[in-house]
């Protein structure tokens, strides 16, 4: 259980570490063909330091991985450390807290995100009026000008969705994400009705978890699972609390949360069922 940077670092090297051996090669070997000493290459796979973009590719090509999307997602993990270009929400740093930034950087660079909601509407799906009044809500003492900035990052997170190819979104929400009013009526009624218009996106999932379903696997509380393209191998479960973020990184942690979110989509109500349960309630808001 780690802080977001450690584990990408940590999975990084995991995987390098991985393509190492398929390649048949020692790491005093691999260090050879790169011109480094072999306790670098030690350190880089055990998470112990971090690696730029440029010392990954010469692994990758010292390894002869040709798979230009797992390459891809090598390097973006390896660049997130902080070493390659400034990414948008880097403008924010001064009000970001780091597991805040973390959080932003896992999502922006996976392929599918699987989430329970169980108290607010997903950030990816949340109206501007929406997400101040949650914000407001959630973060004492904000002045104007803070709440502004946490405001423009929550909706510039959504770019995901529209990005090519986009983020493919899977959320169970809690009945009670619906019926608690944010904002007032107003603001209720256009997130209900934007949450309509986000289910009918071919990259959107969202199924209700109706109150009659009773006590379910996800009571204890939401989480999300962060799906990485070429290999399962990065995939992280994110729990939010009150003052910090946890990232699990665990095989059999990342294993258990996904079997969580599977059962959860199967007592929640079908997608379709889903859309008319909103909309309904939205008519009623």
């Amino acid at each position: 259980m780690q802080h977001g940077p450690a584990v990408r670092r940590r999975k990084l090297g995991a995987e390098l570490r991985t393509l190492r051996s398929r390649a048949g090669l020692t790491s005093g070997e691999a260090a050879r063909l790169v011109g480094w000493h072999q306790s670098k290459v030690s350190r880089i796979e055990t998470g112990a330091s971090g690696v730029k973009p440029a010392d990954v590719r010469l692994l990758l090509d010292a390894y002869r991985v040709t798979d230009s999307q797992l390459r891809e997602v090598l390097m973006t993990l390896a660049d997130s450390g902080g070493h390659g270009r400034d990414h948008w929400w880097h403008a924010y740093r001064g009000v970001l807290p780091p597991t805040y930034r973390d959080f932003i950087s896992l999502e922006s660079q996976a392929s599918a995100m699987r989430t329970l909601e169980t108290s607010v509407v997903p950030g990816l799906l949340q109206t501007p009026e929406y997400a101040r009044a949650v914000t407001r809500a959630a973060v004492e003492g904000l002045d104007e000008d803070r709440l502004d900035a946490l405001v423009e990052v929550r909706l510039a997170r959504q770019d995901v969705l529209r990005s090519q190819p986009p983020l493919a979104l899977s959320a169970v929400l809690d009945e009670a994400v619906l019926r608690r009013e944010v904002g007032g009526p107003d603001v209720m009624a256009r997130q209900l009705a934007r949450l309509v218009e986000a289910a009918r996106l071919p990259q959107v999932r969202l199924q209700v978890l109706p109150f009659a379903a009773g006590a379910h696997i996800g009571i204890t509380g939401p989480f999300v699972v962060f799906s990485f393209p070429s290999t399962s191998d990065l995939d992280v479960v994110v729990l939010d609390h009150l003052t910090s973020s946890l990232y699990l990184e665990r095989k059999e942690d990342v294993e258990a949360y996904t079997e969580a979110f599977n059962v959860l989509q199967f007592h929640a109500l079908s997608p379709e069922d889903s859309l008319d349960y909103i909309a309904g309630i939205g008519d009623g808001a």
